[in-house]
C-alpha cells in the first residue's frame, strides 16, 4: 500500500471498476457522475470513500478535483488500483487522502464502511 496523500477519515465506499475522467465525468458543483456511459452515472461521490482503478484524461482533471473540494462535493478519500499524475496532483492540491493498492482494490466493495488513518501501521480498517 502506498500513501500518496495523508489523512484520517471514515465513510462508506463507492466503487467503480471503470477509470474516472474527472474533467469529463464529474459535475464540479454537485459531485454527481454526469457521464451516461460511466457505471456510476447519476451517483454522487460527495462524502464517499471513492474506490476506482485510476484516473484518465488531461491534467485539467486535477483542477476538477480541487474544484469539487472547494464546492464541498468531494469524496472524503480516494483509493486507486494504480497511481496516476492527475489524481495524485488533484488530491494533493485539495488535501484529499489518497491510497494506492492494487491487491486491496479487488476486496473493497460499494457499501462497506471503512476507517482510514494514514498515521497508523494499518491505515485501512473495515468497520
Amino acid at each position: 500500500m502506498k500513501i500518496l496523500v495523508q489523512g484520517k477519515t471514515q465513510g462508506t465506499i463507492l466503487k467503480s471498476n471503470t477509470p474516472i475522467n474527472f474533467l469529463g465525468t464529474v459535475d464540479k458543483k454537485t459531485g454527481i457522475i454526469s457521464d451516461k456511459n460511466h457505471e456510476l452515472y447519476n451517483k454522487s461521490i460527495k462524502n464517499s470513500i471513492l474506490v476506482f482503478p485510476s484516473g484518465v484524461g488531461s491534467s485539467v482533471g486535477a483542477y476538477t478535483i480541487y474544484s469539487i473540494k472547494s464546492n464541498d462535493t468531494a469524496p472524503l478519500a480516494m483509493i486507486c488500483q494504480k497511481a496516476d499524475l492527475t489524481v495524485a496532483t488533484g488530491c494533493a492540491l485539495a488535501n484529499i487522502p489518497l491510497l494506492v493498492d492494487d491487491k486491496l482494490f479487488s476486496s473493497l466493495q460499494t457499501g462497506q464502511k471503512i476507517s482510514l488513518d494514514t498515521d497508523t501501521s494499518n491505515p485501512l480498517t473495515l468497520l
